[in-house]
């Protein structure tokens, strides 16, 4: 729930300002920069520039030439922990300095979000170790290798020194975690048994790898034969330094790992909620405000989740009905027959795979192009669709979005599992792209990305109600523009809400009504009809990443509710395409402040 802040050095301070926004190199210094912007902007560049893998990430330095940040890693010992909440302190008495009356109405908005989000940092506190830095989701040895694949890029010699660099660093950054496992051992805040028994699986298939079949060396290497140019013999160098580096320091440092989780694992239990820790009901509803930003409590989400489930569920019945399908048996006994039918399949083999790939991206550019009349403002980005790394495809969840770097060079990437053929029947399919990439997360990451005049701490960061909230309403939105090609496609719609609708109720059933793993896997496979092994993928994510998962449905119910609101208000004078831009040209908010923002501009039609 909160942002490291590291140290590291070695970048110049002029570079730092240019990089930092349009400020001048006195505000750098100044105890108070005449604009509120360009203090957030420079404290904002100051927490990146501690963070070398943020700043691979970005993307931003190497246009100028600038890569030295790309041999090293970040500091994880527990001390910068400690030094980030006491660093937001400071921030906060930089932040007061501005008085709204003598702000913009931009810089004020700035100003509420940035205090809205050290409020909440300052309140986590004695929650920060609430938390898994090691498991199978988004764990430290699966972001590693997929960091280096995805996020360094390797275009010359020096690229592919500086991923050596960072493999031999390994063993530091594995022992700088292990330590902050160390502290969360002693507070009694452990993984449940099948979390510690998937790393340890997962980890001992890694350091069971042949080197050169590893990700960390054929992503390399496929990276180096993509050089035009190169010295054979430098390349041949630079090959065998990488298998030196990943048998001498990475497979060393993730076979400590696997000692210490198992040694751990008598110690784990098989109950699953956060209520089992010391402080965990308080630490989920603060989990909740964090990814709903509402002050709804546990029993009220699950409440909505159980109404929405059976509405949902209605509807898909009508609408399976209208294809002449037998509902007798009931709506889960007749999704998973739906489910069953192999006409809704491709071939489960590398063919049918780059098939999926394919279409998917036929989806995407056709929906991109048809979207004109919706929206005024529109991403200068592109995006691709790519699979997730096969390493990690069992335990990943169905698709994620990845944004663009900063410097144009990277595209958005939708990223699709295509572990189990069956988790795609071709009905879901464009649901699924809708929300991963346009008009979902890729037009309001990357707009909010590209937008001009506001600070980098609203243009990259990310409320999750909001964000996800969005990307929900972007499959009903391309559903109500008439892009769902055929009746099934409205039952892959109805299915992708009901099951976010079901988070609701197995998100706060697992932390807050002690529900076990095994109550909350039955209830989203009878609710959903969803694959068994996306179930348990998902049940599994909810667990190490608690109150995350109800954030997609209460932002998106919220986006609906306003939009109706103004509908309800504006009458003739509603545009879509105008509701659009006050909910995409703000960057990420508050649901209680976009709120705001739409009853504004409501006002000002109303009064126009």
């Amino acid at each position: 729930m909160v942002k490291k802040i590291f140290k590291w050095t070695g970048i110049s301070l002029a570079v730092a300002i240019g990089l930092g926004g349009s400020f001048a190199a006195h505000e750098w210094y100044a105890d108070k920069p005449v604009r509120l912007s360009s203090l957030l902007d420079r404290e904002m560049v100051k927490i990146a520039f501690e963070s070398p893998e943020t700043l691979t990430s970005l993307g931003f330095l190497e246009s100028v030439g600038i890569k030295g940040h790309n041999a090293e890693l970040d500091d994880d010992r527990p001390q910068v922990l400690e030094r980030m909440f006491n660093k937001a302190k400071q921030i906060r008495v930089l932040v007061e300095q501005y008085d709204d009356a003598d702000l913009n109405e931009n810089d004020q908005l700035s100003k509420e979000i940035t205090l809205y989000l050290l409020d909440f940092l300052d309140s986590s506190y004695e929650y920060r170790h609430h938390n898994y830095p090691v498991n199978q989701l988004f764990g430290l040895q699966n972001n590693f290798p997929s960091f280096m694949e995805a996020q360094h890029q390797v275009t010359s010699i020096e690229d592919a020194d500086n991923y050596i660099s960072r493999l031999n660093k390994v063993p530091v950054k594995f022992s700088q975690n292990l330590e902050g496992l160390k502290i969360r051992e002693q507070k009694q805040i452990i993984p449940p048994k099948f979390v510690i028994e998937r790393v340890i699986d997962e980890m001992n298939g890694f350091v069971a790898t042949p080197i050169e079949e590893n990700i960390l060396f054929s992503s390399l290497k496929d990276k180096l034969d993509k050089i035009d140019n190169l010295d054979p013999t430098e390349k041949q160098r630079v090959l065998a330094e990488a298998n030196k580096a990943i048998e001498t320091n990475v497979y060393p440092a993730y076979q400590a790992l696997i000692n210490y989780f198992t040694k751990l694992k008598p110690e784990a239990t098989t109950d699953a909620g956060f209520w089992r820790l010391p402080g965990g009901n308080q630490a989920y509803k603060q989990a909740l405000a964090f990814f709903t930003t509402t002050d709804y409590s546990p029993e009220y989400i699950h409440n909505l989740g159980l109404t929405e489930v059976d509405r949902i569920q209605s509807e898909i019945l009508a609408e399976l009905t209208k294809l002449n399908i037998n509902t007798d048996n009931g709506f889960s006994q007749t999704i998973e027959d739906l489910a069953a039918d192999e006409q809704y399949y491709y071939q489960d083999n590398d063919d049918g795979r780059q098939q999926i790939l394919a279409d998917y991206q036929t989806i995407l550019d056709e929906i991109d192009a048809g979207l004109d009349d919706a929206f005024n403002i529109r991403p200068k980005a592109g995006m691709e669709v790519v699979r997730i790394p096969e390493f990690k495809e069992k335990t990943s969840p169905g698709a994620y979005y990845q944004q663009p770097s900063l410097d144009g060079t990277r595209p958005g990437r939708f990223f699709a599992n295509l572990y189990d053929i069956k988790a795609t029947p071709t009905y879901s399919m464009r649901t699924l792209a809708y929300h991963e990439g346009i008009p979902g997360h890729h037009f309001q990451i990357a707009i909010g990305m590209e937008l001009e005049g506001l600070p980098f701490l609203r243009k990259m960061g990310g409320f999750t109600a909001y964000t996800e909230g969005w990307a929900l309403y972007a499959e009903q939105l391309a559903w109500e523009l008439g892009f769902q090609k055929h009746p099934q496609d409205n039952i892959g719609r109805l299915q992708a809400e009901l099951f976010r609708a079901v988070r609701l109720v197995v998100d706060t059933g697992l932390h807050h009504k002690r529900w076990t793993r095994e109550q909350a896997i039955d209830y989203m496979k009878a609710n959903t009809g969803m694959a068994q092994s996306d179930v348990v993928s998902e049940i599994e994510r909810y667990i190490v990443m608690p109150g995350q998962a109800t954030s997609y449905k209460i932002g998106m119910m919220k986006i609906l509710e306003l939009r109706e609101k103004a509908k309800n208000q504006l009458g003739d004078k509603f545009n879509l395409a105008e509701f659009h831009d006050v909910v995409l040209k703000n960057g990420a908010v508050p649901l209680s402040i976009l709120e705001r923002l739409v009853d504004k501009y409501i006002e000002q039609k109303q009064t126009a």
